[in-house]
C-alpha cells in the first residue's frame, strides 16, 4: 500500500491563534446584545415515534446523534460502517486510516461535505473518517449519486456518492441564552476523550458554538499472530495517539438570510503501526504528525419571488510530517515534510419557474496546491472550474431531476511536464415515481455519469512520475423500490428499501506497489453489480420498545479488462461478496440496551484470487464482529445527563479488515455527559 505522507511546520502559534479567534467571538456577547420581548407558553409535551426518512428521489440512508451512543459510534466511520453498500477499509486502532468505499467504487469516489462544503484531499483524495470526531455533529447521511435539495455547491454533483455531514446549529431563546455541553470517554487501551461544546445565543440574530476535544491513548491492544501451526498473542505496538481539535462557528439568521463563519483547527501526533509479518519484528518509533486548518464560510438568502443565492468560501491548509527514524538509508532516517492548501470559491443560484418546477446552476472554484522536501518534486498546482445546471420537476407523483456537470481542470508544474488539460461533461438523470394507490410504495432509478481526477500523489509521487494518468470514469445504473408507513397497531412503522445497481468503471486508476519505487496506471475496466437491502422497524410493548434493524449488501466486483488474462472476472480486492448488519434495541424509560452485529463474508488481499485449502492463498475469512452498550438518559437536578457502558467485539474475534494489520479484540468504553 502506498503512503503518502506530507508536513512543513510552519504555524506553531496556530493553537493560541485558534483560541484567540474563538475568545473574540465570545468577547462578542455584550456587543451583540440586544434585549428581546419573549412570553412564557405553558410547555406541551408530545410523545411520538421518530420514523425514518427514506423515501427521497435518490437513495439515501441517515443516522443522527441521538442514535451515535446505539451504535458504539467513536467516529464517522463506526457511525456508517452498517449502511448497505459501505465498506470501510481500516487499519485498526483509535488512530489508524479509515476511509469508506460506497458501491464498489473505492474512496476517491464518495465526497465528504461537512455542512454543505466539500473536505477535499487534492495529495490523495480519500478523507480519513477516524478523524472526524461524532462529537458536534447533528446527522450523517449517505445520498448515491447527488443530494435531493438542488441548491448545492457544484461538487456535490461532481461524485458517484455523497456523505454529508451537518452539524449542531444553535437551538437558544432569550430565556435560555447559553448551553454547556461537557463529556468524557475512557476505556481501553488507555483512552481519554473529553470533550466540550458551548452554545451562546448573543442576540435574536446572532449566536456561535465552540466545540473542542481532546484524545489520547496508549493504543496497544493485543491480537493473535497465526505461524501456519498456532497462535501466539501479541501486543500491537506504535499506535499511540494524542489530538486535539477545536472548532467554532459563528452564526446569524433571519427571515431571509443564514450566514456563518466556521474557524477549524486539527492537531495530533499518532504513531504508525507497521504490517504484521511473520518473524519479522515490526519497526518502531514510525510517526505521522497532522497540523490541519480550514476557515470556512456560507451565505444563504431567499427573496420572496421564489430565487435563492448560496454562497461559499474555504481557505484550507494541511501539512502532515512522517518520520520512520529506523529507515534503511545512509542517514538511518526518513523525515518527511508535505504540506497542501486550497483556495475556493463556490455560488449557486436556484429559482422555482412554477411551484413544480426548480432549477439551479452552480459555479465552483478551486486552485489547490501542494509542497514537499522530496528529490525533484515537481510541486503541483490544480485549477478546478466546475459548472453544475439542475433541474427538479414533480409532475404529481413522479418526481424528475437532472443535471449536467462541466469540469475543466488544468495543472501546472516547476519542473518537468504535466498532465494536459481536461474539459469533461457528465451528466445525471433521476426519476422517482409512486404508482400506485398506497402513496407509501415508490419506484427510482437513476442514470449518471461522472468521474474522478487523478490525485496528485498518484500522478507525482516517487520516482516513477505518471503525469500522463487519465480520469477514472465511472457509469452508474440503479432502480430501487422503497416502501414506508406508520402503523398504529403493535408496530410503529414498517420502512423498506432494496436497490439493485450496476457500475462500470473505465481507465480504473490501480497503485503498484514497490518497497521503494511504486507508481499508479490506468488498469482498464471494472464492472460492479450489487444488491442493496434494508429494514426498519419498531414495536411498542407494554413495558418496552423494541427497534430493530438490518441492512444486506451483494456485490460483485469484477476486472473485466482482458478477457485472456488469469485475473478476468476475479473479484477485486478487499470486496466481499456478501455484508450484512444487524442492530436492535429495547428501551425503558430512560434506560436502554442496544446490540449491533456486522458480517462479512472472505475476501481476497491480490487480484489473482487464489484459494487452495486456505495455504499458499490470498484468501481473507469472512468474520462477525458484535458490540452492546447499556444506556441511561435521565437528569440531575434538572440537568440532563447520559451514562454508557459499551463492549466492543463482544467474543474477542481475531480478525483483519486490510492484510497484515490486525483489528483489536473485546475492548470496554463508558462515558458521562451532562448540559447545563
Amino acid at each position: 500500500m502506498k503512503k503518502t505522507v506530507s508536513y512543513t511546520f510552519k504555524y506553531q502559534g496556530l493553537w493560541a491563534g485558534c483560541f484567540m479567534v474563538l475568545i473574540c467571538l465570545s468577547a462578542t456577547t455584550h456587543l451583540f446584545a440586544q434585549s428581546d420581548t419573549t412570553k412564557k407558553l405553558k410547555e406541551v409535551k408530545i410523545n411520538t415515534s421518530t420514523i425514518p426518512q427514506v423515501q427521497v428521489i435518490v437513495p439515501s440512508q441517515s443516522i443522527s446523534a441521538n442514535d451515535f451512543i446505539h451504535y458504539n459510534a467513536f467516529n464517522v466511520a463506526d457511525a456508517i460502517r452498517d449502511f448497505s453498500g459501505v465498506i470501510i477499509k481500516d487499519y485498526g486502532g483509535i488512530g489508524g486510516l479509515k476511509t469508506v468505499s460506497v458501491r464498489g467504487l473505492g474512496a476517491n469516489h464518495t465526497s465528504i461535505l461537512y455542512d454543505g462544503v466539500q473536505i477535499n484531499d487534492a495529495e490523495n483524495g480519500q478523507v480519513d473518517l477516524g478523524k472526524l470526531n461524532v462529537n458536534g455533529i447533528q446527522k450523517i447521511t449517505l445520498y448515491n449519486a447527488q443530494p435531493p435539495n438542488i441548491l448545492q455547491t457544484a461538487r456535490a454533483f461532481a461524485a458517484a456518492s455523497v456523505l454529508s455531514i451537518e452539524t449542531i446549529k444553535p437551538n437558544l431563546s432569550a430565556e435560555k441564552s447559553y448551553l454547556i455541553t461537557a463529556g468524557i470517554k475512557t476505556g481501553s487501551f488507555g483512552l481519554v476523550n473529553p470533550y466540550l461544546q458551548w452554545q451562546q445565543r448573543l442576540s435574536n440574530k446572532w449566536a456561535f458554538i465552540i466545540n473542542s476535544y481532546t484524545v489520547n491513548a496508549d493504543g496497544g491492544y493485543k491480537y493473535l499472530l497465526f505461524d501456519g501451526a498456532t497462535n501466539t498473542q501479541q501486543k500491537r505496538v506504535g499506535s499511540e495517539v494524542a489530538i486535539q481539535q477545536v472548532d467554532g462557528t459563528l452564526y446569524f439568521t433571519d427571515s431571509n438570510n443564514k450566514f456563518n463563519l466556521r474557524v477549524n483547527y486539527y492537531n495530533s501526533d499518532r504513531g504508525l503501526p507497521n504490517a504484521v509479518i511473520l518473524y519479522t519484528p515490526p519497526p518502531i518509533g514510525q510517526k505521522l504528525y497532522n497540523r490541519d486548518l480550514f476557515l470556512q464560510s456560507g451565505y444563504e438568502h431567499k427573496w420572496n419571488s421564489g430565487l435563492q443565492l448560496l454562497v461559499n468560501s474555504k481557505f484550507s491548509q494541511n501539512q502532515l510530517r512522517y518520520l520512520d527514524p529506523q529507515f534503511p538509508n545512509t542517514a538511518g532516517v526518513l523525515d518527511q515534510h508535505f504540506s497542501q492548501r486550497e483556495y475556493y470559491q463556490s455560488a449557486a443560484l436556484a429559482y422555482y419557474i412554477k411551484p413544480n418546477w426548480q432549477i439551479s446552476y452552480a459555479t465552483d472554484i478551486a486552485v489547490n496546491n501542494m509542497n514537499a522536501d522530496l528529490p525533484n518534486f515537481r510541486y503541483p498546482t490544480r485549477l478546478t472550474i466546475l459548472n453544475a445546471l439542475v433541474s427538479n420537476l414533480i409532475l404529481g407523483d413522479l418526481n424528475l431531476q437532472g443535471s449536467l456537470l462541466n469540469t475543466y481542470l488544468h495543472e501546472t508544474v516547476k519542473t518537468g511536464t504535466t498532465t494536459p488539460d481536461r474539459n469533461i461533461y457528465a451528466p445525471t438523470l433521476i426519476a422517482t415515481i409512486k404508482p400506485f394507490t398506497d402513496k407509501n410504495l415508490q419506484l427510482s432509478g437513476f442514470y449518471k455519469y461522472i468521474f474522478r481526477a487523478p490525485t496528485f500523489s498518484d500522478q507525482y509521487y516517487g520516482f516513477s512520475i505518471n503525469p500522463i494518468l487519465r480520469p477514472e470514469f465511472t457509469r452508474q445504473y440503479d432502480l430501487g423500490v422503497s416502501y414506508l408507513k406508520s402503523l398504529s397497531g403493535l408496530l410503529d412503522y414498517l420502512s423498506f428499501t432494496t436497490d439493485a445497481y450496476y457500475n462500470n468503471v473505465t481507465d480504473k486508476i490501480l497503485y503498484i506497489p514497490s518497497l521503494y519505487n511504486g507508481y499508479a496506471r490506468n488498469i482498464g475496466k471494472v464492472e460492479v453489480l450489487g444488491l442493496d437491502a434494508g429494514l426498519k422497524t419498531q414495536v411498542k410493548l407494554k413495558l418496552f420498545t423494541v427497534t430493530l434493524a438490518a441492512n444486506y449488501t451483494y456485490q460483485q466486483v469484477q476486472n473485466v479488462t482482458d478477457p485472456t488474462a488469469s485475473i478476468y472476472l476475479n473479484q477485486l480486492p478487499y470486496t466481499p461478496k456478501h455484508t450484512v448488519a444487524i442492530n436492535a434495541g429495547v428501551s425503558r424509560g430512560a434506560f436502554g440496551l442496544y446490540y449491533n452485529q456486522v458480517l462479512l463474508s472472505s475476501r481476497y488481499y491480490e487480484n489473482d484470487n487464489i484459494n487452495d485449502n486456505y495455504t499458499n492463498n490470498d484468501y481473507m475469512p469472512g468474520y462477525a464482529i458484535s458490540d452492546a452498550s447499556v444506556v441511561y438518559k435521565g437528569a440531575v437536578n434538572h440537568f440532563p445527563i447520559t451514562l454508557s457502558a459499551e463492549v466492543n467485539n463482544i467474543f474477542n474475534t481475531n480478525y483483519v479488515v486490510v492484510q497484515s494489520y490486525p483489528m483489536p479484540g473485546r475492548s470496554f468504553r463508558i462515558s458521562f455527559q451532562i448540559t447545563i
